[in-house]
């Protein structure tokens, strides 16, 4: 094989193993299969997962993550609401995380009207996780705080 040939046999396969490498451990794109994040993210919609080495140390309240369902088992994207050590509670449709209302300018409370959940404490690794659209939600409220472990990384949204 000429010189040649194999030059230009590695311009056209390096950039192909860098985006394949990029997927696997950086980024993978995601397509939303429910409305239980709308407004902020719908049905539908194409979003980037962020899957830095240790996911846990961006986890903190307001961001959208991706995580494996612990009822089925499938992915599933939805906000961190508190962490651990944090009290959350919904009174008549409101969040208040450790006494504190917590303004979501997202969430259409007339709704979810005369919903009330909680207090309850999310334990140590654990984060508590609530989709946009509470009315069809099923997120902690159902099957509890989700194990940090299960996070698989960062949804990219421009709306937080």
């Amino acid at each position: 094989m000429s010189a040649r040939f194999l030059r230009g046999l590695a311009v056209a396969i390096v950039p192909a193993l860098v985006v394949l490498a990029a997927r696997a451990w950086l980024v993978e794109p995601i397509t939303v299969s429910s409305d239980s994040m709308a407004p902020a993210i719908d049905e539908g919609s194409v979003v980037l997962l962020y899957k830095p080495a240790v996911p846990a140390e961006l986890v903190r309240r307001g961001v959208v993550v991706a995580f494996t369902d612990p009822e089925d088992g499938r992915p599933t994207i939805k906000r961190v609401i508190a962490v651990e050590g944090q009290v959350v509670a919904i009174r008549d449709a409101e969040l208040y995380v450790d006494g504190q209302h917590v303004s979501e300018p997202l969430i259409d409370h007339s709704r979810i009207d005369a919903t009330y959940f909680g207090p309850v404490t999310v334990p140590a690794g654990e984060i508590f996780v609530l989709g946009d659209n509470r009315g069809v939600s099923i997120d902690s409220r159902d099957y509890g705080a989700v194990p940090l472990a299960a996070v698989r990384g960062i949804i990219m949204t421009g709306r937080h």
